[in-house]
C-alpha cells in the first residue's frame, strides 16, 4: 500500500485589507474622489480637508453590502448630497455635461458646516437615512468607465493614475492627472509566513476587486508563486451575466454571496481536512459562513481604525477567529 498523503487545509485570503494594505489607496480614493466630486459646488472651498476621518469611512463599509468601493464611494456621495441645496437636475443627456451643470448650481455651505461641527458624519448621515439615494446622483453611477458612470470614473483615475488609466481604458482621464494610489500600496503578511502555509497547505485569493488591479500587486510585491487559484469581481460578473442568459434571472455573487469561496473550493483538486477565509470585513464573514464548503471565516484587525468595534461586528457576523496579527495563523492552522 503507498504511502496516505496528508490532506491540505484551503485557505483563502481577501486581498484588501489582508494581504495588501489600502488604506492609503482605496481608502483614501474614496475620500479623494468625494472630494473631487463636490469641488465645482458654490462654497466648496469651504469643505474641510480632509472631508472626514478614515475611521468614520470605515463605519460605513462596516454596515455590510459594500464590499465593492466604487459602491461605497457611490454611498458616501449620496449620505453628502443629502446635505447639499441646489437646483433640479437638467435634462442634458450627456452625464458630464449633466454632472457639471447640477454640481456647479449647487450649494455647499451647509454640508460644510456639517463636516465642521459634526463628530463622525458619515456614521451620523446613515444612522440618520441609511442608504440615502437621489436621483440625480444615481444618474452619475450607471454604466460603466466611459459610459456614464461618472463616479467610478472619477474613482479610477485618482486609483490608477493617469498612465495607468490610459492603458486600462484607452482613453485620456477627465478630471486627476497626477500619480496613482495604487502606487501607494503595501504588503501586510509576511513573505516567510506565506511560504509555511503555502507547503502545507493550498493558498487561494477571492476579492472584490477586478482581475487586472488584482494581478497588479501580486506581481509587484511578486506574491503569485503562493496562491492557486484567484477570483475576482470579473469572474462575478460573468456568472452573473450567464446566470441571467440562461435563467433569466438577476444575482449579485459579489461578497457576501459565498459564490467565490464556493467556485475556489469546487475547482480544486484535492479534497481538504478544513477550509478557511481569512478576511477584514463583516461580509466576508458572511460569505464563510454561507459557503457550501464550510469554511472557516478568520476576521483580521490589522488595519482598522477601530479595533474594538470591528472585532464585535466580526463576530456578530460568524467569524470562528479574529486576529490582530499574522502570527496567530500558525496556532490555528499550522
Amino acid at each position: 500500500m503507498g504511502d496516505i498523503l496528508k490532506t491540505k487545509n484551503l485557505i483563502v485570503f481577501d486581498m484588501d485589507g489582508v494581504i495588501i494594505d489600502v488604506s492609503a489607496s482605496y481608502r483614501d480614493v474614496v475620500r479623494q474622489t468625494t472630494g473631487l466630486f463636490f469641488q465645482w459646488a458654490r462654497g466648496a472651498e469651504k469643505l474641510p480637508s480632509p472631508l472626514f476621518e478614515l475611521s468614520d469611512l470605515a463605519a460605513v463599509k462596516q454596515s455590510g453590502g459594500l464590499n465593492n468601493d466604487w459602491d461605497l464611494t457611490f454611498a458616501v456621495i449620496s449620505l453628502l448630497f443629502s446635505l447639499i441645496t441646489g437646483p433640479v437636475s437638467p435634462k442634458s443627456t450627456d452625464p458630464w455635461s449633466r454632472y457639471h451643470d447640477t454640481i456647479g448650481r449647487c450649494e455647499a455651505a451647509p454640508l460644510a458646516d456639517f463636516l465642521l461641527v459634526t463628530d463622525r458624519p458619515l456614521a451620523a448621515l446613515l444612522k440618520q437615512h441609511g442608504r440615502y439615494q437621489d436621483p440625480f446622483i444615481n444618474s452619475l453611477y450607471q454604466g460603466d468607465v466611459g459610459s456614464g458612470n461618472i463616479i467610478k470614473q472619477i474613482f479610477q483615475e485618482i486609483y490608477l493614475g493617469e498612465d495607468l488609466f490610459r492603458s486600462t481604458y484607452n482613453m485620456a482621464p477627465a478630471v486627476y492627472r497626477n500619480a496613482g494610489y495604487i502606487l501607494r500600496e503595501k504588503v501586510l503578511i509576511d513573505r516567510q509566513l506565506l511560504g509555511e502555509l503555502a507547503a502545507e497547505n493550498m493558498l487561494a485569493i477571492a476579492t472584490g476587486r477586478p482581475r487586472a488591479e488584482a494581478e497588479y500587486p501580486l506581481k509587484h510585491f511578486r506574491l503569485e508563486q503562493y496562491f492557486s487559484q484567484m477570483l475576482t469581481l470579473d469572474d462575478c460578473l460573468a456568472e452573473e451575466k450567464r446566470v441571467f442568459e440562461m435563467e433569466g434571472r438577476t444575482v449579485s455573487l459579489s461578497k457576501p454571496n459565498p459564490f467565490m469561496l464556493d467556485a475556489i473550493a469546487a475547482n480544486s483538486p484535492d479534497s481538504f481536512d478544513r477550509c478557511y477565509y481569512v478576511g477584514d470585513m463583516p461580509d466576508d464573514m458572511l460569505a464563510a459562513a454561507g459557503a457550501a464548503a464550510n469554511y472557516r471565516g478568520i476576521g483580521t484587525l490589522l488595519t482598522a481604525p477601530d479595533r474594538y468595534s470591528l472585532k464585535k461586528e466580526l463576530e456578530k457576523a460568524g467569524a470562528h477567529y479574529v486576529i490582530d496579527s499574522f502570527e496567530a495563523l500558525r496556532g490555528i492552522i499550522l
